[in-house]
């Protein structure tokens, strides 16, 4: 499918034994916040910037949330949480972007693979609470991401992580994956590592 189009069916989400993805709102602030803060060392190498920033507040997180809800609702770019079973407690997030995303298309992208940027359909960014990282839930949810893209027509889907996000690497790197194209963001100091 082309990305976003407005024709193509949607997954709502992912339901596994072990957590639940669903379109994130502005309603999950509080539960976002906490794994947000929780893991914010993480977060910082795998966004290369100081965010969340330790004054992060509820109220900025909601700010950001309205407008990823907006963005998801347009299907210009979609997020889901990750919830445990009970839907009571956030454990990650999962942002699915087009190439022509504002932040890619700014980007330099180098491949180093025999790959071509323009026939990627979709680029997954990820991340897992630090508590649940230390029991392998990345791991869990990359394998169910890989298998819940399927049911997304689309044709490829890569997974991108930060080389300075070390573990996130490692784990790609322990898959059948292989590094296709090496991304830089303008202003942001590592390289970004983009598998396919």
């Amino acid at each position: 499918m082309t990305f976003g189009a407005a024709n193509a069916a949607l997954p709502a989400g992912l339901t596994t034994d072990e957590f639940v993805l669903r379109p994130i709102t502005a309603a999950d602030a509080e539960m976002d916040h906490a794994a947000v803060v929780e893991t914010r060392e993480h977060l910082r190498l795998w966004e290369q910037s100081s965010w969340p920033e330790d004054g992060f507040t509820v109220e900025a997180n909601r700010a950001d949330l309205v407008d990823i809800e907006e963005r998801h609702a347009a299907r210009r770019a979609f997020t889901y949480t990750v919830l445990d079973p009970t839907g009571t407690s956030c454990l990650g997030c999962v942002y699915v972007f087009p190439t022509d995303a504002t932040f890619l298309a700014r980007s330099t992208v180098t491949a180093v693979a025999d790959r071509a940027w323009a026939d990627v359909d979709a680029v997954v960014y990820f991340w897992v609470r630090a508590s649940r990282m230390a029991t392998g839930m990345d791991g869990r949810l990359l394998a169910a991401l890989r298998a819940w893209f399927d049911e997304w027509e689309l044709d490829t889907t890569v997974y991108v992580t930060n080389e300075q996000f070390v573990q996130q690497a490692e784990l790609l790197l322990r898959t059948d994956l292989t590094v296709w194209f090496e991304l830089r963001e303008p202003g942001k100091t590592g390289t970004y590592l983009v598998f396919g």
